[in-house]
Parts: structure tokens; C-alpha cells; sequence
């Protein structure tokens, strides 16, 4: 299955504890120290706690999860939106990409005209529950029309280009 070319509106939300999982589960983030960083062509670069993210103005949206061959789950995702942080540390007028950095340097880059093409953002909660662990804590890309593999788990930086 292609997820860009999935109409999932009218699929079943899928539990989470029937969530499949891809790549590393086990990184254990300690929020005491944690801080997303947004760095790159900005004007102010963010260094952000996790509470400082939950104060952003949240979104929920309903996407796709699919790992080819292994699983495809649909979920209500909750988080924080990128446009958002980004726009905050003030983007430069030549920035074309935003590169998503996670676990063991995991990253995808996503030009920044497809921010505001389809539902891409940093998810906190999964149906209505915090993020688990094995999913990302304490926070996951969700990037409709993309594989699995492109879901960054445990984020901590955002670098603009």
C-alpha cells in the first residue's frame, strides 16, 4: 500500500496496544535534560524543555501508519505543528528544507512547501494517550503520505536548510 494513495477517512482507529513498531523501541529520554532543538538558516534558534512544547497550540488529526509488509495502523495523533516552531525561530528567506533528527541520527528531510500540503508534525500523543516509549517518546514525526521508515522516533532537532 502507497499511503499517498490511501483514503483513509473512513478507516477504523486502531487500539494502540495493536500498534505495530519498526526500528528502535528502547531509547529511554530523560525530560529532565531533554530539549528539541531548531537550528540552521534561522534568525533565533530554539532549545525547547517538554513542557515549553506541550504550551504550543496543539493539533489532532486522524493519518495513516504504514510499515510495507509488516503492519498499517491508523491512529488520532496529537501534537505540536512544525510551521509553528519553525516560524518562531524565525526561518530565513532562503530556507527550502527542514531535515527531522531523532534516535541514533535517524532523519528525513521534508521541503518546507509540503508544511502546508499535507499533515505534518510532531505527535506527543497517540489516541489519546501519551506517547508510548516504544513509539517515540517524547516525540514522533507523523508525515502523511510517507512510509513508516520516514515517522522519525525521539526527536530532538529540527535544521533548517
Amino acid at each position: 500500500m502507497n499511503p499517498a494513495e490511501i483514503d483513509s477517512r473512513n478507516l477504523e482507529i486502531d487500539p494502540l496496544n495493536q500498534f505495530g513498531t519498526m526500528g528502535p523501541t528502547d531509547v529511554a529520554v530523560d525530560l529532565k535534560t531533554y530539549r528539541l532543538k531548531v537550528s540552521g538558516k534561522v534568525g533565533r534558534p530554539l532549545s525547547l524543555n517538554y513542557d515549553q512544547i506541550l504550551r504550543y497550540p496543539s493539533l489532532t488529526e486522524t493519518v495513516l501508519l504504514i510499515c510495507p509488509g509488516f503492519f498499517a495502523n491508523n491512529g488520532h495523533w496529537t501534537g505540536v505543528n512544525l510551521k509553528s516552531l519553525i516560524q518562531e525561530a524565525q526561518i530565513k528567506k532562503e530556507a527550502q528544507y527542514i531535515d527531522i533528527v531523532g534516535a541514533y541520527e535517524k532523519r528525513v528531510r521534508i521541503p518546507l512547501k509540503a508544511l502546508d500540503q499535507k499533515k505534518i508534525f510532531l505527535a506527543y500523543r497517540i489516541n489519546g494517550e501519551t506517547l508510548p516509549q516504544k513509539h517515540g517518546f517524547p516525540l514522533r514525526l507523523v508525515y502523511e503520505d510517507a512510509y513508516g521508515y520516514d515517522w522519525v522516533k525521539y526527536i530532538d532537532e529540527i535544521v533548517v536548510s
